[in-house]
């Protein structure tokens, strides 16, 4: 049991601390009432309830900025390693550059870009 002392010890400071942590927010929190159970809208009302369903083309815009966005997560790494690779990263870069530059090309020819 010694060697587990320690452990033991630690595993009951994290339950005291997060007791601790949740004691403390029941203290000082926000009653509810009703201005704080409604949801914030730019103090207008709220008219359509919050998992209403949305457009099919807000879809398609969240594909295409994943897409720019997963674009930016690879480019970082490329920069920080692109002098000691030389001149083979520059072309595999360009490469995944083109097959973005291909989706972009085809959402545009698509019209995910018109918001008529």
């Amino acid at each position: 049991m010694d060697a587990f002392g320690p452990a033991l010890l630690l595993a009951g400071l994290a339950a005291a601390l997060v007791l601790g942590v949740y004691a403390t927010s029941a203290a000082v929190r926000l009653r509810r009432t009703a201005v704080t159970v409604e949801p914030f809208l730019s103090g207008a009302a709220v008219t359509e309830h919050a998992v209403s369903r949305y457009h099919v083309r807000w879809y398609t815009v969240t594909l295409l900025f994943l897409a720019f966005d997963m674009e930016m997560v690879f480019m970082y790494p490329w920069v920080l390693v692109v002098a000691d690779k030389g001149a083979p990263a520059v072309v595999e870069m360009f490469a995944f550059l083109a097959v973005l530059v291909a989706a972009v090309v085809y959402a545009w020819r698509e019209g995910a870009f018109r918001w008529t």
